[in-house]
């Protein structure tokens, strides 16, 4: 015998809806929304306002001056592009391009061949190999002023170490100060003694990120260390090149010191401005003739110029990296 009971409706209690999250606005919600959206923007907030500070706002002021015709005396004249028009008319100017793009050339050249090198020894097992690259660096934390020294006399006319090697073998000595070239040549080794080491420094971390395995499978099909250097170490560091490449290009055509120094201090680049720089160019308008709106004109072409080299690179990293 069997007992049904009918239990009847349920009368349970519907189960309450969990509690919606509030507004970020109240509570835990809000300081874990800080915590989680805002903190991030307020840590790197201090580069931003310090790049809008002195990258985004001189560059604008920069730009409203070259548009007006402004002197030490507060003459404030507009001229559109007048001055960008005369700059584009000036000897004067293209001379200091010239000569900056001939210095880049001279300097830039050798001295990523000579880094890769030197990254390439760095990079094999040899005895105090620490204290070896942190020599290389040295040049890098010399003074200018000191290295300026230096080389004013070894570069002498009349006293100079190079022009007694010349003269020992017959050559005449060179006014390396008086002639364009050789004043080239001069300021580029300047250049390279400082900025080689620095960029070797950069092919050794990268070389050294290398896998090991591919120079262990061509040693294995009988590749010679030459070989394995000009295809697997070359390939493997394009990215790298083409980031020193770019930091040499924008060095290269801002160069300043190194000329400027070479000549005791004086920012007109030779006698006949041989080797006047762009922006030793902008340095002579803006604080000797007080023609700040010319200046300025020339320090936005000068920027044109860097952005146009950047945006070569750029393109350039793109195509090795697959349009990725």
């Amino acid at each position: 015998m069997s007992l049904h009971v009918d239990s009847g409706p349920s009368t349970r209690a519907p189960v309450p809806p969990s509690r919606r999250h509030g507004r970020p606005g109240s509570g835990r919600t809000f300081l874990s929304w800080l915590d989680m959206k805002a903190a991030p923007y307020f840590l790197i907030s201090p580069y931003y306002l310090l790049f809008l500070l002195f990258g985004i706002f001189p560059l604008g002021f920069t730009l409203w001056y070259s548009l007006y015709d402004y002197d030490l005396a507060g003459t404030v004249k507009w001229t559109g592009l007048g001055n960008y028009s005369a700059l584009l008319a000036d000897s004067a100017f293209w001379n200091a391009v010239v000569n900056t793009l001939g210095m880049f050339v001279i300097a830039t050249v050798p001295q990523i061949l000579l880094a890769l090198l030197l990254a390439n020894a760095l990079n094999k097992r040899i005895r105090g190999r620490l204290f070896v690259r942190l020599g290389v660096l040295l040049p890098l934390v010399t003074s200018v002023v000191a290295v300026a020294v230096v080389f004013t006399q070894l570069y002498g006319r009349d006293w100079g170490l190079f022009n007694w090697i010349l003269g020992s073998v017959g050559v005449d000595p060179v006014d390396w100060k008086a002639e364009r070239l050789p004043s080239w040549l001069a300021i580029s080794t300047m250049i390279d003694w400082r900025w080689t080491g620095y960029n070797a420094i950069i092919f050794l971390a990268a070389m050294q990120t290398v896998p090991k395995d591919l120079y262990e499978a061509a040693a294995i099909d009988g590749a010679s260390r030459r070989r394995q250097f000009w295809q697997i170490t070359i390939p493997m560091l394009r990215p790298t090149m083409i980031f020193v490449v770019l930091n040499s290009t924008i060095g290269g055509l801002t160069l300043f010191a190194e000329p400027t120094t070479f000549y005791g201090g004086n920012v007109h680049g030779g006698s006949n401005s041989q080797f006047q720089t762009v922006s030793m160019f902008i340095v002579e308008q803006g604080f000797r003739e007080f023609d700040y709106g010319y200046a300025a004109g020339a320090a936005w072409l000068l920027f044109i110029m860097i952005l146009i080299g950047s945006l070569i690179n750029f393109l350039l990293i793109r195509r090795i990296g697959g349009n990725k």
